[in-house]
């Protein structure tokens, strides 16, 4: 029987887990204000890519590993150890003396970062019964989106106080240390984990995998870093970053396909499962929109709506308070109904629709109407962000929970990197061809100009239509892919099952309430992947359980009207049971 921590404890770890969570997501934006300030004291303009690159690099090639490294070490010491390293790489960017010291700090948080948010999920998998965790999971939606959209205002704060960009780094510190304190003392996992020689750890861990997705993954990255920015699309260098990408790509998904179950980076029968496949995407599409509107709305206030930095994120608290809104009341729903996938389907409606309605932006644009969409964009990725990491823990076995969040952590993150580089080409590009249709206008120097600077730089008869060339270029740029990746989690939410959290009253997820209607039976979902569809019907009804010292057939559901889906099946059962009573099973 599976010990939890009492409630006080309970709610110290879980407050813990969520400062971890925030931090993560806080550094993937904060420094953005910031590198104006970075450049101008490192003197340091062409390294300004590196800045962001850095931490995004490390961030998504080792999410990957450390799925396997959960799988076989303690889930508790990999996670501070990845804390740790986020503490040490925030230190080494906040004392960095040359920009090349801030380059290496942001690839240390990012080698850390990568583990935070799988080891969150275990730990919490470990401390809460499966059926109290969506309500708890949903904070750590809220946690993420407030964190995605606030980074910009804490960065601009801390750059235009006399704290300077470096707190953007510190502050990591003494909240990362309350995490680290927290876990140390009050997390105590009863995890059971196979003794294996450091030999059989080495091969357990897919080295050979490894070897091929690290460059694989950099690979991609820089392409879309550089790609259309630093370097032309037919520059050679973009090119070979491509083809070595393709190349890499496609001999380590035949070498996963080669290799073991068991040792796989990634195991075919955890991708290839439904929920983890469509939830893969779902998360790839919900990080791509996410992370391209908290980027760029606040340019578009700053640069369309004349405001500073500091305003144009207080105008993104609709968006930010929608999230925390979407993913703790869906949460809420989940728990008490038991099904995640209805929600999905909702949210993503929802995005898409905020999404769309973003694209029709304009100069003229009423506060009514941008506060409006901002709510539906968040109230959507809000309903999406967290279900998915929650089916993980429902279709799959315990010891391969580590390895299905790691893989949905992975699309997130790499759907945010993928979609900022498309949306920041599509913009400059957008902003680009504008301009040359504007007589008079420089437009090199506009074009790498800041969006608080354009009013300062033109010519005031010429203001208003490099303003609407700006407008347009934000719109029909990355608001336009964010909206079609947003439309894309409506097949990605389709496609998932209709599996239940109340399904396990028992096992490692801890006893679950008991439901009215039709029975369901205690079934261990977290040690099972069998389709039971495929299973020979057993004729025995549940009240003949106790007395014939049989164990009940599940009802599992994995399409829509579960109700009844199980009430049907419950009663064909009885029907058969009557015609042959003494059926022996």
């Amino acid at each position: 029987m599976t010990k939890y921590p009492t409630k006080g404890k309970l709610v110290l770890i879980m407050f813990a887990l969520y400062i971890s969570i925030f931090l993560v997501a806080l550094d993937r934006t904060i420094l953005g204000p910031a590198i104006p300030a970075i450049t101008n004291q490192f003197h340091s303009l062409d390294d300004v890519g590196w800045y962001g690159s850095a931490y995004m690099l490390t961030s998504c090639a080792f999410i990957l590993l450390y799925g396997r490294v959960y799988t076989f070490f303690s889930t508790k010491i990999t996670y501070l150890f990845g804390i740790a390293l986020f503490e040490i790489g925030s230190a080494i960017c906040g004392a960095a003396p040359s920009s090349l010291v801030l380059i290496i700090g942001r690839a240390v948080s990012g080698f850390g970062a990568a583990g935070i948010f799988t080891g969150a999920i275990l730990i919490m998998l470990n401390v809460v019964p499966l059926h109290k965790r969506p309500m708890l999971q949903g904070l750590f939606g809220a946690c993420f989106g407030v964190a995605s959209v606030a980074g910009p205002l804490i960065g601009g704060a801390f750059t235009g106080s006399s704290a300077t960009w470096r707190w953007c780094f510190y502050i990591n510190l003494p909240l990362g240390a309350i995490t680290i304190l927290a876990v140390i003392f009050f997390v105590q996992l009863e995890e059971k984990k196979r003794r294996l020689s450091w030999r059989e750890t080495f091969f357990n861990l897919d080295p050979m995998g490894t070897l091929l997705f690290l460059p694989c993954i950099t690979c991609l990255l820089l392409a879309l870093e550089w790609g259309g920015i630093k370097y032309p699309w037919s520059d050679g260098k973009i090119v070979a970053l491509l083809t070595v990408f393709a190349i890499l790509f496609i001999a380590f998904i035949a070498w996963e396909g080669w290799t073991r179950n068991t040792t796989a980076t990634v195991p075919k029968r955890i991708a290839l499962q439904r929920s983890v496949a469509f939830g893969s995407c779902s998360q790839f599409f919900v990080g791509s929109t996410m992370l391209t509107f908290s980027l760029y709305i606040p340019l578009w206030f700053q640069a369309i709506k004349d405001v500073s930095a500091m305003k144009s994120g207080i105008n993104t608290i609709p968006l930010v308070l929608s999230v925390v809104v979407g993913s703790i009341s869906t949460g809420g729903l989940t728990q008490k109904i038991g099904y995640y996938t209805p929600f999905m389907i909702v949210g993503s409606v929802f995005c898409a629709v905020g999404a769309g309605l973003i694209t029709t932006w304009t100069i003229h644009t009423s506060s009514a109407m941008w506060i409006g969409f901002q709510i539906l964009l968040g109230f959507g990725v809000g309903c999406s962000m967290q279900h998915p990491n929650l089916a993980v823990q429902v279709v799959l076995k315990k010891p391969d929970v580590p390895t299905g969040t790691a893989i949905l952590s992975f699309a997130q993150t790499l759907g945010g990197a993928v979609f900022v580089a498309v949306g920041q080409n599509l913009f400059i590009d957008k902003f680009q061809s504008g301009l040359t249709q504007i007589p008079g206008v420089d437009v090199a120097k506009l074009s790498t100009m800041g969006a608080t600077d354009l009013k300062t730089a033109v010519d005031q008869q010429l203001l208003p239509a490099v303003i609407s060339a700006y407008n347009k270029s934000l719109t029909q740029g990355p608001f336009l892919a964010g909206c079609i990746v947003a439309c894309l989690m409506l097949p990605s939410a389709l496609g998932m099952e209709w599996r239940s959290v109340k399904e396990q009253t028992g096992g490692p997820g801890g006893p679950g309430p008991q439901q009215s209607g039709p029975r369901n039976p205690p079934r261990d979902v977290e040690n099972s992947t069998t389709d039971f569809h495929s299973e020979p019907v057993s004729p025995i009804i549940p009240e003949d359980v106790e007395k014939r010292g049989l164990p009940e057939r599940p009802l599992p559901v994995t399409t829509g009207l579960p109700r009844y889906y199980n009430a049907f099946e419950d009663r064909a059962h009885r029907m058969v049971a009557k015609l042959n009573p003494d059926l022996n099973m």
